[in-house]
C-alpha cells in the first residue's frame, strides 16, 4: 500500500503508527533516505491494505477510528484529500487494515500463469521482497528468484526442477507467503522470531526452475511448432504428459550438473526423453546454467532442493559434504518433519550434488510427499504441514 508523506513524517513514525517493523518499511523503500523525506513523496507500507468504508449517521473520524480500532492519525494518513470536519452520509473513506493470511491460493494447478500473478501479489503486498531474474527457459519463460532478508547467511531453496513435480512450487510459494506475513505481524515461527531470521539470513528462493516442463505437464504442448512436434514425438504421440520430468527439449535438468555426470551419462537414456536424459554434456540447458550461475553469483551458504516423492531427504555426496554441520541440519530436518534423513543414494549430477562438490557446503534434496508423480492436490495440506518445519529450519539452523 502506498501513502503520501506529510510534513514531519518519518519511517519510524509510520512503523509506530501502523505497527509494522521499521526494518521492513525501510527495505520496502530502498530509494528513500529516512532522514531526508519530503512532503509529497510516495512510501510503500508492507502488509497493509485499505478497506473502503461508507460514512454512517453520527460518524466522525474519531468515531470511525474507535469503531475499527485504528489510530485516528492513520485515517488522516490514508485519506489525504478528505477534510475530517466535512464528511457526510455515504461518503467513502479508506480504513487501513492488516493483510490477512493467506494472501495466495497455492493449492492449485500451479503453472507459470499462476506463478507470475502470485509473484506480483507478493511484491505488491510485501515490497521488502525483491525479485531478481536469473535466466530464461528454452521457451523464454523467466526464471525468477525472490529474495527476503538481509542477513549474512544465504539460504537458497528451489522447486519444480522437474515438470511433473509442480506441486513443489505451490508449497514453496505458500511458505514465502507465510514468512512474509509473519514478518509484518512479528509472530513467532517454530518458536523463532521472524525478524531475527530476517536480520540474520537472506533467503533466495527460485519457485520454478523448469517453467516449460511445468506448463507442458499441466497444459499440454506449447504453440511453438518445433517443440510441440518434439515433445509429441518423445511422448510417443500421447497427449498425457503427467510422467514428463524433463525440460521442453527432453533433458532432465537435475541430471545436468558436473558432479560425476559421466556416471549418469553411461546408464541413462542416450537421447532426449520424457525423463532421465542428462544431455550431451553438463550444463547444456539454459535452466541448468541459470541455476549454476546463481550459486556462483550469490554465494549460497546452503541449498535446499524440493522434489517429490518419498518422504525422505538426502544430504551427502561422495564424502564431500561438510561435517558435522550437514549432519546436524539433516537431523533437525528429520526431527521437524518425520522424513527419513539419508546420507548417500546412488544418484549423481544433481544440483545438490554439484553444490556440495563445488563449495563443500551443506546441500539437501527433499522428497516431498509419497505416491506417484504428479502427486495429487489432495496431499497438499499434509505435505505443507510436514515440510514447513524443514523450510523454516533451513533459515535458523
Amino acid at each position: 500500500m502506498e501513502i503520501i508523506v506529510r510534513n514531519g513524517d518519518s519511517l519510524w513514525y509510520y512503523s509506530r503508527l501502523l505497527s509494522i517493523p521499521f526494518i521492513l518499511i525501510r527495505d520496502a523503500n530502498p530509494e528513500v533516505m529516512p532522514g531526508n523525506m519530503e512532503a509529497g513523496q510516495k512510501i510503500k507500507i508492507p502488509g497493509i491494505t485499505a478497506n473502503r468504508y461508507k460514512v454512517k449517521n453520527g460518524d466522525s473520524f474519531f468515531v470511525i477510528a474507535e469503531k475499527n480500532d485504528v489510530p485516528i492519525d492513520a485515517l488522516y494518513l490514508f485519506n489525504p484529500g478528505v477534510n475530517p470536519k466535512e464528511i457526510f452520509l455515504n461518503d467513502e473513506i479508506l480504513i487501513p487494515v492488516n493483510v490477512s493470511y493467506p494472501l495466495l491460493k497455492t493449492k492449485c494447478r500451479y503453472d507459470t500463469t499462476v506463478l507470475v500473478k502470485d509473484i506480483k501479489k507478493l511484491l505488491d503486498t510485501y515490497p521488502f521482497i525483491k525479485k531478481q531474474n536469473i535466466g530464461q527457459s528454452v521457451l523464454g519463460n523467466p526464471i525468477d528468484m525472490l529474495i527476503i532478508g538481509n542477513g549474512k547467511k544465504k539460504v537458497h531453496i528451489n522447486a519444480s526442477f522437474h515438470g511433473n513435480e509442480w506441486i513443489t512450487t505451490g508449497i514453496l510459494m505458500k511458505f514465502l507467503n507465510e514468512y512474509a506475513h509473519a514478518l509484518t505481524r512479528d509472530t513467532p515461527l517454530n518458536g523463532e522470531s521472524p525478524l531475527n531470521l530476517y536480520k540474520d539470513t537472506t533467503l533466495l528462493a527460485v519457485p520454478m526452475v523448469d517453467p516449460d516442463g511445468v506448463d507442458l505437464v499441466l497444459n499440454g504442448p506449447p504453440d511453438h511448432t518445433e517443440y510441440k512436434e518434439l515433445v509429441m514425438e518423445l511422448n510417443k504421440g500421447s497427449k498425457d504428459f503427467s510422467a514428463w520430468k524433463a525440460n521442453i527439449r527432453g533433458v532432465d535438468l537435475n541430471n545436468q550438473f558436473p558432479a560425476r555426470w559421466e556416471i549418469e551419462q553411461k546408464r541413462k537414456p542416450k537421447e532426449p526423453a520424457p525423463r532421465d536424459y542428462p544431455g550431451l554434456k553438463p550444463l547444456s540447458e539454459p535452466e541448468a546454467v541459470a541455476m549454476a550461475e546463481a550459486a556462483n553469483k550469490y554465494n549460497f551458504d546452503r541449498v535446499v532442493a524440493l522434489h517429490t516423492q518419498g518422504k525422505e531427504l538426502y544430504w551427502g555426496f561422495e564424502g564431500e559434504e561438510p561435517m558435522p554441520i550437514s549432519q546436524h541440519i539433516a537431523e533437525e530436518f528429520e526431527r521437524v518433519s518425520g522424513y527419513k534423513a539419508i546420507r548417500y543414494v546412488d544418484s549423481y549430477a544433481g544440483y545438490k550434488d554439484w553444490f556440495i562438490q563445488e563449495y563443500q557446503r551443506p546441500g539437501f534434496t527433499i522428497e516431498l510427499g509419497i505416491g506417484v508423480n504428479p502427486l495429487p492436490l489432495g496431499q497438499f495440506d499434509e505435505i505443507y504441514k510436514d515440510t514447513r518445519g524443514i523450510l523454516f529450519a533451513s533459515l535458523y539452523k
